[in-house]
């Protein structure tokens, strides 16, 4: 079993084109031997904004701070926290923030 506190795994900057201010920690991840799921957690500063883009897979997302939107289809979504988002795969995203605090979530993706 792994417990932690965010706080413990160092944030790395996300450095896909398009990604602007931009951090994530891989909370559990295959190397913790998850086989099913890996957990991150993403913060993005006031302004920032991951790019326009699409997975294989799903993704499951929990807002648990700041505000900002998600692109849905070309429209903008507004999310702030307790906002639950299932992005199925194939589907064009991306995530904004819009808001003075910094946007931090967590994100649930397949860990194969």
């Amino acid at each position: 079993m792994k417990i932690l506190h965010y706080e413990e795994i160092t944030p790395t900057e996300v450095d896909d084109m398009g990604a602007e201010q931009v951090t994530i920690r891989w909370l559990i991840s295959p190397e913790d031997g998850a086989e099913n799921f890996a957990m991150r957690f993403f913060e993005i500063e006031p302004g920032g904004k991951t790019p326009l883009h699409t997975h294989k897979h799903e993704h499951e997302v929990f807002i648990i701070k700041g505000e900002g939107v998600v692109c849905k289809e070309g429209k903008e979504v507004f999310i702030k926290p307790g906002t639950a988002i299932f992005v199925p795969p194939e589907e064009e995203h991306c995530f904004i923030n819009k808001g003075q605090d910094t946007l931090q979530f967590i994100c649930l993706i397949p860990s194969h």
